[in-house]
């Protein structure tokens, strides 16, 4: 399929959360991501973290911890590692929740796409997948 507008991919994904300090300190120190960029006071506040080749997550305070299903969040976000069972390690260590042990799995699509994935969530119960192409 041809790329009519121009995209080449992704430059960041926003989210707002309830401690903006709880999570730049997750996503710096426990994924070891680099933080780009900052602006903004109180619940005005934003940042935005690098988490390679470019691509952002981009932080807002004023955010709840409450997590609802239906209010459109996303359903979970996929990180690209090369080794998902020290990854999931790291963030275990800095106190995140995994919801799912590192698993092979074959995604059965055309052609077929094996991975190793895991799941945690982040400070604000947020789910992030990381995936490991096999």
């Amino acid at each position: 399929m041809a790329n009519n507008v121009n995209v080449n991919g992704f430059h960041h994904i926003a989210i707002k959360v309830s401690n903006l300090q709880k999570s730049v300190q997750f996503y710096t120190q426990a994924l070891g991501f680099d933080l780009v960029r900052e602006w903004g006071e109180g619940d005005k506040r934003g940042v935005m973290i690098d988490t390679g080749k470019g691509n952002c997550f981009e932080l807002f305070a004023g955010g709840t911890s409450e997590v609802r299903a239906d209010d459109g969040h996303w359903f979970h976000l996929a990180l690209e590692c090369s080794d998902t069972r020290s990854a999931i390690e790291k963030v275990r260590a800095a106190g995140a929740v995994v919801t799912m042990e590192p698993t092979d799995i074959t995604i059965a699509s055309r052609p077929e796409l094996p991975a190793r994935i895991a799941f945690f969530k982040g400070p604000d119960g947020e789910l992030i997948e990381f995936f490991e192409t096999r």
